[in-house]
């Protein structure tokens, strides 16, 4: 019988792989797991509780708020304040950064930018949905937290990962040395380690991006569309990042989210969740660009809420996507 590792034996091994390791990341990292069984525990009985729907209000960039949005971020908040690691966390349910309080006389040393429930217009037809986090260092320790404290390239980041609360609910994650996968046993209320050094396949037969725009997207978008189609690869599109980016992190694939009409600069937020998803892909062997070629981890964050377009997945898929722009683009790269 082989051997159970569990989340907290994985981060704590890995730790004493480093002898300038102070264990404050991995307290972090035990943070987000622990957060992560309790939203994981309300997803599953949403149905059977008066948390299902929206909550009447937006959220900072405008999207409806769902009631489990706002538990999966109290929730959250609350979790990353146990440690006293991170000192302030940029979420997309918040307009403005939230300062964590002190615990006793440490110096946190972290900060965290989240999604805390991605595709959660999912939640009431029952459709996988997902927390997303990156996790970033505080720059000077002797300066006030504000906004420009995050504003940082997502190649500083330290540690990213997402949770999937699907048929079975996954956490995978990365500190820049790989990529594991943790499946949940609810038998012993544990995430054990199920998918070790995870590698993207160089390509796949899955595209996904949401068609019913296609008339919207720019003619480079349209064109590698019809490219897809023509080789009879199969459109899945799920409608949450983290669902559609970990079947291609599995199996192989293209994920697109380009501009469009309504959102010339793209939809999806660089900072919880272009940059986290794309430090997991490149640390798996994926590549991961805007549609202006630039590559995600690269790009210098303006505000706490930019958004971005992406282009995720296989290598050899988002090489082919690159000359599509490079052939079609009407706009200057």
């Amino acid at each position: 019988m082989s051997k159970i590792t569990t989340l907290d034996e994985f981060i704590l091994h890995n730790e004493n792989l480093h002898e300038d390791s102070s264990g404050k990341l991995s307290a972090l990292l035990r943070d987000i797991g622990v957060a992560a069984k309790i939203v994981n525990r309300e997803v599953n009985k949403a149905g059977l509780v008066n948390i299902l729907g929206i909550a009447g209000s937006e959220n900072s960039t405008g999207d409806m708020v769902q009631k489990l949005d706002i538990f999966a971020n109290e929730k959250m908040i609350a979790l990353l304040s146990n440690s006293g690691e991170c000192a302030a966390i940029v979420s997309e349910e918040n307009e403005k950064i939230i300062h964590l309080p002190k615990v006793k006389e440490k110096t946190p040393g972290y900060l965290v930018a989240m999604d805390p429930l991605d595709g959660s217009s999912n939640i009431d037809v029952n459709v996988s949905v997902g927390t997303i986090f990156g996790i970033y260092k505080v720059q000077d320790i002797n300066e006030p937290i504000d906004e420009k404290s995050f504003l940082q390239k997502g190649v500083e980041v330290v540690a990213a990962g997402y949770v999937l609360y699907g048929t079975s609910t996954m956490l995978v994650y990365t500190t820049g040395n790989g990529v594991n996968g943790f499946t949940l046993d609810p038998s012993i209320g544990e995430f054990c380690l199920s998918h070790e050094n995870i590698r993207i396949p160089d390509r796949g037969n899955y595209y996904s991006v949401n068609q019913g725009y296609y008339l919207k997207f720019d003619v480079e978008m349209r064109r590698y569309i019809d490219y897809c189609s023509d080789l009879n690869l199969r459109l899945r599109y799920i409608g949450s990042m983290v669902s559609d980016v970990h079947r291609m992190l599995f199996q192989g694939g293209i994920f697109l989210y380009p501009n469009t009409r309504k959102y010339p600069q793209g939809k999806l937020r660089l900072l919880y969740e272009c940059v986290p998803m794309s430090f997991v892909v490149e640390q798996a062997g994926g590549h991961a660009i805007n549609t202006r070629l630039e590559r995600i981890m690269e790009v210098t964050p303006r505000s706490i809420h930019q958004r971005s377009t992406i282009v995720i997945g296989s290598p050899a898929m988002v090489n082919e996507m690159k000359d599509f722009i490079r052939k079609y683009t009407l706009h200057e790269i």
